[in-house]
């Protein structure tokens, strides 16, 4: 009996020849990176074929790095270009504690919540330690240590949950985090009964992340982060301290 399933789009003729056709037209504009590609509806005229295909194609240069696309801007050749430092730092200096909270709140229990669906054997371990160290350390050790290895804690679970775009947002947010006014006030929300809980909950998250169990790791995730965002609201508004208010109203990072 004859095979009459339909065949993946790259398989048919056409949009195959589009292809070739739209390798040859990015070669041709390899030396003018800056001038964005005739637009779809462009292509689609000078190559006789429909827009559906023209994109389709498109879809598969992307996806080899050979052009990007920006709304509004048009198609480029190469790879879309990285987010450069100085955006970076104009997030920082845009922001404040509130945001980052609300940020983290939503973000990282996604990211416990896909690491302990995705993690590797050798992932898990590198977890499990980091959470075993972070609560082995006693009240006297330096602020600045204990920022460091829950840092890496956090990092690794965004390393583990295997999706590039969340580690990604992960950095900003932790880039964020290292700023000397984030310093500060971390340090004066940081309490001996404070610490004892967040290090239980390390633990948690990397024994939930060791048993496959993502509605845990999500959970005790998002009661971690809202337990640092109300030590933080305690420490800023507890203390009366006008400058600190001031920080987490208004924007309050310095350029980094």
């Amino acid at each position: 009996m004859q095979d009459i399933s339909p065949q993946p789009w790259s398989q048919i003729p056409a949009v195959v020849d589009v292809l070739g056709a739209l390798r040859r037209i990015v070669e041709e504009h390899a030396a003018m990176p800056e001038r964005p590609l005739p637009t779809e509806r462009h292509l689609s005229a000078r190559l006789g074929v429909s827009r559906r295909a023209v994109r389709h194609a498109l879809a598969t240069l992307e996806a080899e790095g050979k052009i990007w696309r920006r709304q509004g801007k048009g198609t480029f050749i190469g790879p879309a270009p990285a987010l450069s430092a100085p955006t970076l730092s104009r997030l920082a200096s845009r922001t404040n504690f509130y945001e980052i909270m609300e940020v983290r709140l939503h973000l990282e229990p996604s990211i416990a919540q896909l690491a302990a669906h995705r993690a590797s054997a050798e992932q898990i371990a590198l977890i499990s330690r980091m959470a075993e160290r972070l609560s082995s350390y006693s009240p006297d050790t330096d602020p600045a240590t204990l920022e460091r290895w829950d840092s890496a804690f956090h990092r690794s679970l965004a390393e583990a949950c295997g999706n590039r775009l969340f580690l990604d947002l992960f950095e900003v947010i932790d880039r964020i985090r290292n700023d000397a006014a984030w310093q500060s006030m971390r340090a004066r929300a940081r309490t001996p009964g404070g610490r004892r809980q967040s290090a239980r909950q390390h633990l948690e998250i990397a024994a939930a992340v060791a048993a496959r169990d993502a509605a845990r790791a999500a959970t005790v995730m998002r009661q971690h982060v809202a337990l640092h965002q109300e030590n933080l609201l305690r420490a800023m508004h507890g203390d009366g301290d006008p400058a600190l208010v001031h920080a987490a109203n208004g924007i309050l990072l310095s350029q980094t």
